[in-house]
């Protein structure tokens, strides 16, 4: 599995969500699920699936899509390529 599915996986997984509604341009609450308990599953889901603890910075930070990946590049883990869909 590539840390892309991977991390559509966290999205699918900690939102309860499916596929389709997981887009590049996904940001925090632009849908129901991603609310601040949703936020707060996603860290943790983030942190279990790439075994890497986020600093609070990090967390506070994290309110997109997009802006997951650019975080998870800083911890060392490269999400690139391929499409949501």
């Amino acid at each position: 599995m590539s840390n892309l599915e991977k991390y559509i996986n966290v999205f699918k997984e900690s939102l309860m969500v499916e596929k389709e509604k997981i887009t590049r341009e996904l940001k925090y609450q632009s849908i129901p699920e991603w609310d601040s308990v949703g936020h707060m599953g996603l860290l943790a889901g983030m942190e279990e699936a790439f075994d890497i603890s986020l600093n609070s910075e990090d967390m506070i930070d994290f309110l997109s899509f997009e802006k997951g990946i650019a975080i998870l590049k800083k911890y060392g883990v490269e999400v690139e390529g391929g499409s949501c869909s």
